[in-house]
Protein backbone atom coordinates (compact mmCIF):
# COMPACT_ATOMS: atom_id res chain seq x y z
CA UNK A 1 0.00 0.00 0.00
CA UNK A 2 1.21 3.35 -0.95
CA UNK A 3 2.14 5.94 1.67
CA UNK A 4 0.32 8.83 2.58
CA UNK A 5 1.41 11.90 2.79
CA UNK A 6 -1.26 14.06 4.36
CA UNK A 7 -1.02 17.10 2.47
CA UNK A 8 -3.32 18.91 0.29
CA UNK A 9 -1.10 20.40 -2.20
CA UNK A 10 -0.45 18.06 -4.92
CA UNK A 11 2.64 20.05 -5.75
CA UNK A 12 4.08 19.50 -2.34
CA UNK A 13 3.14 15.80 -2.46
CA UNK A 14 5.06 15.72 -5.84
CA UNK A 15 8.05 17.49 -4.87
CA UNK A 16 8.31 15.26 -1.70
CA UNK A 17 8.12 11.69 -4.05
CA UNK A 18 10.22 12.72 -6.69
CA UNK A 19 12.95 14.25 -3.56
CA UNK A 20 12.43 10.35 -2.09
CA UNK A 21 13.21 9.20 -5.47
CA UNK A 22 16.13 10.83 -6.52
CA UNK A 23 17.57 10.22 -2.56
CA UNK A 24 17.88 6.50 -3.23
CA UNK A 25 18.18 6.47 -6.86
CA UNK A 26 21.15 8.81 -6.65
CA UNK A 27 22.59 7.52 -3.42
CA UNK A 28 22.02 11.29 -1.98
CA UNK A 29 20.63 11.85 1.56
CA UNK A 30 20.26 15.56 0.80
CA UNK A 31 17.26 15.27 -0.72
CA UNK A 32 15.77 12.75 1.60
CA UNK A 33 16.51 15.65 4.14
CA UNK A 34 14.76 17.74 1.87
CA UNK A 35 11.74 15.56 1.85
CA UNK A 36 11.72 15.21 5.39
CA UNK A 37 11.47 19.21 6.09
CA UNK A 38 9.03 19.58 3.54
CA UNK A 39 6.80 16.88 4.96
CA UNK A 40 6.78 18.90 8.56
CA UNK A 41 3.81 20.99 9.24
CA UNK A 42 4.01 24.68 8.14
CA UNK A 43 4.08 25.54 12.31
CA UNK A 44 7.27 23.72 12.45
CA UNK A 45 9.23 25.32 9.65
CA UNK A 46 10.15 29.09 9.55
CA UNK A 47 10.68 30.87 6.73
CA UNK A 48 14.15 32.31 5.11
CA UNK A 49 15.04 35.23 4.77
CA UNK A 50 17.23 36.75 1.81
CA UNK A 51 20.18 38.18 4.35
CA UNK A 52 20.28 34.70 6.05
CA UNK A 53 21.06 33.41 2.39
CA UNK A 54 24.03 35.73 2.15
CA UNK A 55 25.70 34.58 5.47
CA UNK A 56 25.02 30.82 5.37
CA UNK A 57 26.58 30.33 2.13
CA UNK A 58 29.78 28.91 1.11
CA UNK A 59 31.60 29.83 -1.78
CA UNK A 60 30.20 27.41 -4.89
CA UNK A 61 27.86 26.21 -3.17
CA UNK A 62 23.89 25.94 -4.00
CA UNK A 63 20.97 26.63 -1.46
CA UNK A 64 18.08 24.71 -0.96
CA UNK A 65 15.01 26.42 1.21
CA UNK A 66 12.92 23.74 1.67
CA UNK A 67 9.85 25.97 2.29
CA UNK A 68 9.18 29.78 2.20
CA UNK A 69 12.22 32.05 1.14
CA UNK A 70 11.26 35.79 1.74
CA UNK A 71 12.93 39.00 1.21
CA UNK A 72 13.82 40.65 4.61
CA UNK A 73 17.72 41.64 4.38
CA UNK A 74 20.29 42.51 1.48
CA UNK A 75 22.45 39.78 -0.65
CA UNK A 76 25.91 40.74 -1.72
CA UNK A 77 26.67 37.74 -3.77
CA UNK A 78 25.59 35.50 -6.77
CA UNK A 79 23.71 32.40 -5.03
CA UNK A 80 22.08 29.73 -6.88
CA UNK A 81 18.63 29.26 -4.80
CA UNK A 82 16.77 26.28 -5.18
CA UNK A 83 13.21 26.81 -3.02
CA UNK A 84 9.84 25.39 -2.93
CA UNK A 85 8.14 28.92 -2.47
CA UNK A 86 9.60 32.00 -3.06
CA UNK A 87 8.11 35.74 -2.89
CA UNK A 88 8.77 38.10 -5.82
CA UNK A 89 10.83 40.51 -4.21
CA UNK A 90 12.99 37.72 -2.75
CA UNK A 91 13.58 36.50 -6.59
CA UNK A 92 14.15 39.96 -7.32
CA UNK A 93 16.54 40.89 -4.64
CA UNK A 94 18.86 37.17 -5.98
CA UNK A 95 18.34 37.91 -9.45
CA UNK A 96 19.60 41.87 -8.74
CA UNK A 97 22.94 39.86 -6.95
CA UNK A 98 23.41 38.11 -9.98
CA UNK A 99 22.09 34.54 -9.18
CA UNK A 100 19.41 32.55 -10.27
CA UNK A 101 16.11 31.24 -8.34
CA UNK A 102 15.49 27.68 -9.21
CA UNK A 103 12.39 25.22 -8.33
CA UNK A 104 13.76 22.27 -6.15
CA UNK A 105 12.74 20.44 -9.53
CA UNK A 106 15.16 22.08 -11.05
CA UNK A 107 17.63 21.85 -8.77
CA UNK A 108 16.84 18.36 -8.94
CA UNK A 109 17.68 18.05 -12.02
CA UNK A 110 20.83 20.25 -11.55
CA UNK A 111 22.70 18.46 -9.41
CA UNK A 112 21.31 15.07 -8.92
CA UNK A 113 23.50 13.72 -6.21
CA UNK A 114 23.61 16.34 -4.07
CA UNK A 115 26.84 17.47 -4.20
CA UNK A 116 27.83 21.49 -3.25
CA UNK A 117 24.15 21.52 -1.55
CA UNK A 118 23.21 23.11 1.60
CA UNK A 119 20.18 23.13 3.60
CA UNK A 120 19.09 26.31 4.33
CA UNK A 121 16.26 26.65 7.72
Amino acid sequence: MARSLGKQNPELTHAVLELRRAARANDAPIWGAVADRLERSRHQSVPVNVGHLDRAAGRSEAIVVPGKLLADGSLARALTVGVFDCSESARAKIHAAGGKVLTIHEMLRWRPDGAGVRIVT
